[in-house]
């Protein structure tokens, strides 16, 4: 799946083996890091999104539904002692949503109990808000 190096300075470089992209972490500046790069807390609210948009995107496909201008902003939230994630907070935005409310209840459905986020420990709250 991939290969992952630690290239110094707090920073490590990940390439996925089937196509060679690479995703670059960094630490924080709030933990000691340059905050150049994604760090990898950073990596698991994008990966939650991510997933929550390609899930709406495969029952959008059974829908008949086309997800042009869907988008989202994450918010991580740190808790510390031990430090860890708290909170997810996610702002869907969808410009020109379609389909009956039926359907849009489907799509935020399939979001909520996609593989991340059914993966995440219960005790990290994910909110999310579908502003459409």
């Amino acid at each position: 799946m991939s290969t992952v190096k630690y290239s110094g300075e707090l920073r490590t470089e990940a390439v996925h083996l089937k196509s060679g992209k690479e995703i670059v972490t960094d630490a924080p500046v709030d933990n000691n890091g340059k905050g150049e790069a994604f760090s990898p807390t950073d990596l698991v609210s994008t990966a939650l999104v991510s997933c929550m948009m390609t899930i709406m995107g495969i029952e959008a496909r059974k829908e008949n539904i086309e997800l042009a201008g869907l988008s989202a902003e994450v918010t991580k939230l740190m808790k510390a002692d031990p430090r860890r994630i708290g909170k997810i907070r996610i702002e869907f935005q969808w410009e020109s949503p379609q389909g009956t409310e039926e359907q849009i209840e489907k799509l935020k459905q399939a979001a909520l109990t996609c593989p991340v986020a059914l993966s995440l420990d219960p005790a990290l709250t994910q909110e999310v808000n579908f502003n459409f």
